[in-house]
C-alpha cells in the first residue's frame, strides 16, 4: 500500500499521528479541482460537479470505516466546530441535566470546548480520567464528551464499555475520534453511540487542516438541535427564507458553505481506503507499534514506555518517557527521523500502518539509540526556545 503515497527518500516519517502523508495520485486530483472545476467549470460545479453533495458524499465514505451506515456523517468545518455542534446537540438531548464530564487529561481544544458549552448552556463541567466515568455518574449527568484514542499516550479506551454506562446513566455520549479514525475498526453503530467527530488530516490523510466530520445517530437526528445554524442546514436552503427550518437527517448537521477545495482533497485522499481492510490495518499497526516497545525494552535502558502494552489498550502511537525528550525530538528530526514532542518529557511517534514498513521502524529507533548514546541531543541547536513545534 505504500506506493499510493508519496513520501520522500530521506525521511523516515513517524508523525502520521499528527499529519498523514500525501496520497500519490492527490497532486492530479487537486489540479483537476483548479484548473477544470473551478477555472473552467465555475459556478456550474456545484451542480455539474456534485460539489453540493461533498459533505454528505465524504461523510458516508467515512463512515465505512467507522462502522457508520450511510446517512449519519457529514463533512465540513474544523474538528473544533464539529465538536462544539456535537456536545451542545447532546446536551440539548437531555434538559434538565447539570453536569458535564470530560477528561481532564484530553486534548485542549476538546477541553476548551466543553467548557464553553458548560457557559453556554449552564452545565457544570467536571474532568474525570475514562476509567474512573462510571464512578462520576448520575442522574445530574448529561453528557460524557471523550476521546477514543489519548493524543498524549495512544492510550485506546474502552468506547464499547463506557457507552454503555452512560446510556445506563440515561446520559449521552460524544466520542472524538481523531487518533483512531483510519487507524483502527471503529464501529460506532454497533456500540450504540450517540454523537462523533473526528479530524481527517491525521490517519486519513486528507491534507493540512482538513475538513472534520460529525456522526449523529439516525435515531437522534429528528430531534438534534445543532447550535450552529447556516444556510445549507436549511430544509430548503435556496428558498433563502429568514426563519431557520432545519432539514431532515444528517443534511441538518450541515452549517455554511464548506472549504470546498479542501473537501475535494480528502475526497480524492480516501480514494486510498476504498479496498482496504480496515482489520489488516489494525493488525499491522499493532506489529509496528509492538516493533517500537520491544527495542525500547531491549536496547534503551534509559527510556520508559507511557503507552500500554495490551493490545486493546493502545492506538497507533507509541510514547516515549525521557529526560531532554525536546532536543532528543530535535535531533532525530535533523537526521531525518519526524516524530513529535509532547510536553514535559515524551517523545510521541506515530505510526501509519499504510505507508510505515517494519524496516523504517526499526532504522527510526537505531537512530534514537544513536542519538541518546551519542548525546547528539546536546547540541545548542537543539534548545527548546519560546516556539515549540
Amino acid at each position: 500500500m505504500r506506493e499510493r503515497f508519496t513520501l520522500p527518500d530521506d525521511v523516515l516519517y513517524l508523525d502520521g499521528n499528527s499529519l498523514g502523508a500525501m496520497p500519490a495520485h492527490l497532486p492530479a486530483a487537486m489540479a483537476d479541482a483548479v484548473s477544470r472545476q473551478w477555472g473552467h467549470d465555475l459556478i456550474r460545479s456545484w451542480n455539474g460537479n456534485d460539489w453540493w453533495g461533498l459533505p454528505t458524499r465524504i461523510g458516508d465514505r467515512i463512515g465505512r470505516l467507522v462502522g457508520a451506515a450511510p446517512g449519519q456523517i457529514v463533512c465540513g468545518d474544523s474538528t473544533t466546530v464539529q465538536l462544539f455542534q456535537a456536545v451542545m446537540a447532546a446536551a440539548r438531548l437531555r434538559p434538565g441535566r447539570s453536569v458535564l464530564l470530560t477528561d481532564g487529561d484530553g486534548f485542549p481544544t476538546d477541553q476548551y470546548v466543553v467548557d464553553s458549552v458548560g457557559r453556554t448552556a449552564g452545565l457544570k463541567v467536571a474532568r474525570v480520567s475514562p476509567p474512573d466515568v462510571a464512578a462520576a455518574l448520575s442522574d445530574d449527568v448529561a453528557v460524557v464528551a471523550l476521546s477514543v484514542v489519548d493524543y498524549r499516550t495512544g492510550e485506546q479506551w474502552d468506547v464499547a464499555g463506557i457507552t454503555e454506562q452512560v446510556h445506563a446513566a440515561g446520559a449521552v455520549v460524544v466520542w472524538d475520534l481523531s487518533h483512531a479514525v483510519g487507524c483502527l475498526p471503529i464501529k460506532l453503530d454497533e456500540v450504540g453511540a450517540d454523537l462523533a467527530v473526528g479530524c481527517s488530516y491525521k490517519y486519513l490523510n486528507g491534507g493540512p487542516g482538513a475538513p472534520a466530520w460529525i456522526y449523529v445517530a439516525s435515531r437522534h437526528q429528528d430531534v438534534a438541535d445543532l447550535p450552529l445554524t447556516g444556510w445549507h442546514g436549511h430544509a430548503d436552503p435556496f428558498a433563502l427564507e429568514q426563519e431557520y427550518r432545519p432539514a431532515g437527517g444528517i443534511e441538518r448537521a450541515r452549517i455554511g458553505t464548506p472549504p470546498v477545495l479542501s473537501m475535494l482533497a480528502l475526497d480524492a485522499a480516501l480514494d486510498v481506503w476504498d479496498d482496504v481492510d480496515m482489520q489488516a490495518v489494525r493488525t499491522k499497526s499493532l506489529r509496528l507499534t509492538d516493533t517500537v516497545i520491544a527495542y525500547a525494552d531491549a536496547f534503551l535502558p534509559d527510556v520508559s514506555v507511557v503507552t500500554p502494552r495490551e493490545h486493546a489498550r493502545r492506538g497507533s502511537q507509541v510514547a516515549l518517557r525521557m529526560e531532554h525528550a525536546y532536543e532528543v525530538t530535535q535531533a532525530l528530526i535533523a537526521r531525518g527521523v519526524i516524530g513529535d514532542f509532547r510536553a514535559p518529557d515524551m517523545l510521541r511517534l506515530g505510526l501509519a500502518a499504510p505507508y510505515l514498513s517494519y524496516t523504517q521502524v526499526w532504522d527510526a529507533m537505531e537512530q534514537l539509540r544513536d542519538v541518546l548514546a551519542t548525546r547528539a541531543w546536546d547540541d545548542p541547536s537543539f534548545a527548546r526556545t519560546a516556539t515549540v513545534t
